[in-house]
């Protein structure tokens, strides 16, 4: 599942030991592993082999140059939300033609970018949007691809909080009214309206809803070309669930079995998003312990790590597994883990049976490698943490850590207060 093992009693890295990382770099940080990227990325490259679809790796899901760049070489493609990450895909040389970008708030300025950047198709996600997309086309003279994002108005039984498949969450376009703009698709001159979109939401543990969604999409499809629609892509989004702690998750073999044949139906270019499940387990969060404090009725874990480089846990109640990097054979007590932020919210594991660890010593946070980083923030004038990257018996920093002077970069006080 990912290449975080204990030898000797000592938390490695592929062949890194995770306390040598720490000494040089000093804690927290995020580290991740080259070989479980791959790993993961290729599962799902082997499981639809026979529909060769384009993978587009979500870069929300972790924008670290490193990462995208691994996954650009194994042949991936990226879906991006927003202009600062299709910059970062140019850094690394993504193809545009591999890149699809949605977010359902684009501005004119990440339209204009994109557009001239020759990506894909834009995921658009509301009529408004569309209308936007075929003026600024105009405007610059240049034809674009969409693809329509269809709200199947399906339950994806997860988290309400990354749940995006319903028609009471502000994503996709209802079934109707996407059905009238291929109706008169004729009227968006600059647009070529060949594709659609569907994305249900994140941590899906099991096939059905997926295959719910794209039933539901399947007849949309067989409507709308009666109607005269001319269709190439069919984008199905991501979603696949990546283990954090017990879950009963579907491999990518499995969800390939289950729903290909579907997708064969379409005769459409498959594109996929995956993010979670490709990066999830190739990283974790290193942080270490300052005190142990026991007011008679818990004993909390006190950290150098906080919700402002963590947040799931706070955010969407997630579960991280929290392991020492050093095994100890005292009696495990149970605990909290929290970080030094001014908020009750500020934890990273609750009733954890933990040994009793020494100021100084080290605990890893893992399957920290999706939604980590990204969601990090200067929260309590706090510099986010470096990243770090293993291969084999190597490793590198490729963030560094923030100083203070990069979080006060641009502020100033104004004349009227001096």
């Amino acid at each position: 599942m990912h290449d975080f093992q204990y030898r000797n009693g000592e938390l490695y890295a592929e062949r890194v030991r995770v306390a040598q990382i720490a000494k040089s770099v000093g804690t927290p940080f995020y580290l991740y592993s080259h070989h479980t990227l791959v790993d993961h990325f290729t599962k799902i490259q082997r499981a639809f082999k026979e529909l060769d679809p384009l993978i587009c790796f979500a870069m929300k899901s972790n924008d670290n140059l490193a990462v995208i760049k691994t996954l650009i070489d194994l042949g991936a493609g990226l879906d991006i939300v927003s202009i600062g990450e299709l910059k970062k895909a140019q850094m690394v040389k993504a193809d545009p033609k591999r890149i699809v970008f949605a977010s359902v708030g684009k501005t004119e300025e990440e339209i204009i970018t994109a557009i001239n950047a020759g990506i894909l198709f834009f995921n658009v996600e509301s009529l408004p949007e569309l209308e936007e997309i075929n003026r600024i086309a105009r405007k610059l003279k240049k034809k674009t691809q969409v693809a329509l994002r269809i709200n199947p108005d399906v339950e994806a039984a997860t988290h309400a909080k990354v749940t995006t498949g319903t028609l009471d969450k502000k994503f996709g376009i209802d079934l109707a009214t996407a059905r009238r703009i291929l109706r008169s698709r004729q009227q968006y001159k600059f647009v070529l309206i060949n594709g659609l979109h569907v994305h249900i939401g994140s941590q899906i543990t099991t096939a059905a809803p997926f295959i719910k969604a794209i039933k539901r999409v399947i007849a949309f499809i067989d409507q709308v070309r009666a109607e005269g629609a001319q269709l190439k892509y069919l984008d199905i989004g991501g979603g696949l669930a990546a283990i954090y702690n017990n879950e009963k998750v579907q491999s990518a073999a499995d969800y390939a079995k289950v729903i290909m044949p579907y997708l064969k139906r379409t005769s459409l270019k498959i594109i996929m998003e995956p993010g979670r499940f490709i990066v999830c387990n190739a990283g974790i969060f290193v942080t270490k312990t300052l005190y142990l404090k026991d007011n008679g009725r818990k004993k909390f874990l006190i950290v150098d790590g906080g919700m402002n480089d963590l947040i799931r846990p706070s955010l969407y109640d997630a579960y991280h597994e929290i392991i020492p990097v050093k095994k100890s054979g005292a009696a495990k007590l149970k605990m909290d883990v929290v970080g030094p932020i001014c908020e009750s919210g500020d934890f990273l594991g609750k009733d954890r049976l933990l040994p009793k660890l020494k100021k100084d010593d080290l605990l890893a946070v893992m399957s920290a490698g999706a939604y980590g980083y990204v969601m990090a923030s200067n929260y309590n004038v706090r510099a986010r943490v470096p990243e770090v990257m293993v291969k084999g018996a190597q490793y590198e920093v490729t963030k560094k850590r923030e100083s203070f002077n990069d979080l006060i970069r641009g502020e100033r006080i104004p004349g009227f207060l001096k």
